[in-house]
């Protein structure tokens, strides 16, 4: 197998708008550390809220344990829940500061914790309360069902939540399409509402203290108002703002396209070479659903452009949108730029489609940047944009690599990286690919002394 290179000394005969380091380095990092204490001290307040009316009877008897238990896993489940809304909102400062792909991270991680104490909540109230009422289990499930106000809703609400927590484990996640998982999503919505009515009417720490409840509302509605404004209000606006069409669909290699858009005010976007937006096709099969993906060239205030492969329903149906079909752009997202750099020494590596985002970021690089771009791909027909990649090469002190065959005869490991790019450990590494390559450049990136501010991977895989 090959690995081919392109190198010039001599300037690119194309305009590139060179985009500076970041200034503020860190910035994001003492940002999230607030935003995270922030929900610290959140949670420590429910805490207090349900605790503070507990007895030492509580502790004494094990039906009122077990039912104190469910009362605190509710009450904490609640509040992940409603953290891991705030952070899937897409607020535009929460964004900018703290980066997608973290929001993203936390979210999937919390999530899981979150519903685990929903389901321990859930089962130590009825086992508390069949203790006291010494009933069955499932008799105690029925009694609460069919004879307690709220809890047939709060019940659906529930296997609302479980059916969104299972749906998104990795093996489960792998065996349906996005689409099916998206609307499925959109049920854990719905058990917010379903399960919220249940708590505050029900819950000892809500009925004690209204003033809780009335603070739990205002939070509740605050993490769905931020969701409806940023995720559907906002995009409407913008779509109105700069109304954005199809241009034009040219094919790029087997199974990829390009779709360029074009508008009115494409100047006043606040965006750079590198970012995503969740894109949404105003046609009859694509309307209803978004999906995330990268630019593929910079903006230049007149076209954006995004290079698709085909890996499901959504990206083959992109192949056959016509010119002049309306487009809805939410976003932009993400800080996968030029720009996060510290330095101009760059290495930027990718494999198959994501070239992407890596074929933008090279182009917004100052002409005096040291650059290396390494390009991984099974066969050449797969190298996609090749000739923009050439064209690109031509810049000073570029050199581009493209590593065709598989991964054994072109590994990302230490020693590999390091005799295609010596100077990595002084650079900036951006990298983008499927999830195992990501895994093995982060590993020998960091190996190899790159300091984990230098090593920029923004995953937007949903």
């Amino acid at each position: 197998m090959s690995t081919q290179t392109r190198r010039h000394s001599k300037s690119a005969g194309s305009a590139r708008r060179a985009v500076a380091p970041a200034q503020a380095k860190g910035r994001s990092q003492t940002f999230a550390n607030v935003v995270a204490a922030l929900a610290g001290v959140g949670l420590g307040v429910a805490l207090i809220s349900e605790l503070q009316s507990v007895s030492s009877a509580s502790f004494s008897d094990s039906a009122a344990f077990l039912t104190l238990l469910g009362r605190v896993c509710g009450m904490v489940g609640t509040y992940g829940i409603i953290m891991t809304l705030f952070l899937i909102a897409r607020i535009p400062w929460l964004e900018r500061e703290v980066g997608f792909d973290r929001t993203v991270m936390w979210h999937r991680k919390l999530a899981p914790y979150a519903l685990l104490l929903i389901g321990l909540h859930v089962v130590f109230i009825i086992l508390g309360y069949s203790m006291t009422d010494k009933t069955s289990f499932f008799a105690q499930l029925w009694k609460l069902t069919a004879h307690t106000r709220w809890i047939l809703p709060a019940l659906a609400g529930f296997i609302l939540f479980m059916t969104a927590g299972v749906t998104s484990y990795k093996r489960a996640r792998s065996r349906m399409s996005y689409e099916t998982w998206w609307v499925i999503h959109l049920y854990t919505y719905l058990a917010v509402a379903l399960s919220y009515a249940h708590q505050v009417l029900l819950g000892n720490a809500f009925i004690m203290h209204p003033l809780a409840a009335k603070v739990w509302l205002a939070l509740t509605l605050t993490a769905v108002g931020s969701l409806v404004v940023f995720r559907w209000i906002m995009p409407i606006v913008r779509g109105a703002l700069y109304g954005l069409r199809v241009h034009a669909v040219v094919q790029e290699g087997p199974d990829v396209v390009s779709v360029w858009m074009t508008g009115r005010n494409l100047k006043r976007m606040n965006v750079s070479g590198g970012q995503f937006f969740c894109w949404r096709f105003m046609t009859k099969e694509l309307w209803w659903h978004a999906h995330p993906y990268s630019l593929s060239a910079p903006p230049d205030g007149k076209y954006l452009r995004i290079t698709v492969k085909n890996l499901g329903d959504h990206s083959a149906a992109l192949a056959h949108i016509h010119p002049g079909t309306r487009v809805l752009a939410e976003g932009p997202y993400g800080a996968f730029t030029a720009g996060r750099r510290h330095g101009d020494r760059v290495v930027l590596i990718a494999a198959g489609v994501g070239i992407t985002p890596i074929r933008a970021i090279l182009e917004e690089l100052p002409s005096f940047a040291q650059v290396e771009v390494l390009y991984r791909a099974r066969r050449d027909e797969e190298v996609v944009l090749r000739h923009e990649l050439d064209r690109l090469a031509q810049r000073p002190n570029t050199n581009v690599r493209y590593l065709v065959g598989s991964r054994k005869d072109h590994p990302l490991d230490p020693k590999s990286l390091l005799r295609l790019a010596p100077h990595i450990s002084a650079s900036d590494v951006y990298f983008c690919g499927p999830e195992e390559m990501r895994k093995q450049v982060h590993h020998a990136a960091v190996v190899l002394g790159v300091p984990t501010t230098h090593i920029h991977d923004e995953a937007f895989a949903f």
